[in-house]
């Protein structure tokens, strides 16, 4: 773990750790680092299980994901070409912190709910 005192600055926007930090908090990639967790699967496989994405936003967040080295693709020739992403150590070592997060949202969902419902209400 990183101390404290040698941590980056966040409020930076230059900081190499915050471009990390809005990846993993983009609202696609949990979902799909979570997915894959379970197996690799195929493109059609992500779309349909992660439903509400469209193809170009998953294929984006693919994408990213691929270059930010949370996953791999593999294509296998076939036709038409089959190709299936998993997760690599760095996408599996993501997995704790954002079961974690799933973890925390669950136990705070009512509180959080029912605080945009009086925000919601007070501001009509």
């Amino acid at each position: 773990m990183v101390s404290k005192r040698n941590r980056g600055d966040l409020f930076d926007p230059d900081c190499p750790t915050r471009t990390v930090m809005e990846a993993i908090g983009d609202k696609w990639t949990g979902i799909v680092i979570l997915l894959l967790d379970e197996r690799p699967l195929r493109f059609n496989e992500l779309a349909r299980t992660a439903s509400g994405i469209s193809f170009k936003m998953l294929t984006q967040t693919l994408r990213r994901l691929e270059r930010d080295g949370f996953l791999s693709r593999t294509v296998t020739p076939s036709r038409p070409p089959a190709v299936t992403y998993a997760l690599t150590t760095l996408g599996r070592n993501v997995v704790p912190v954002l079961d974690a997060l799933r973890d925390w949202s669950e136990l705070h969902v009512s509180a959080i709910t029912k605080s945009r419902a009086i925000f919601d209400r007070d501001a009509a």
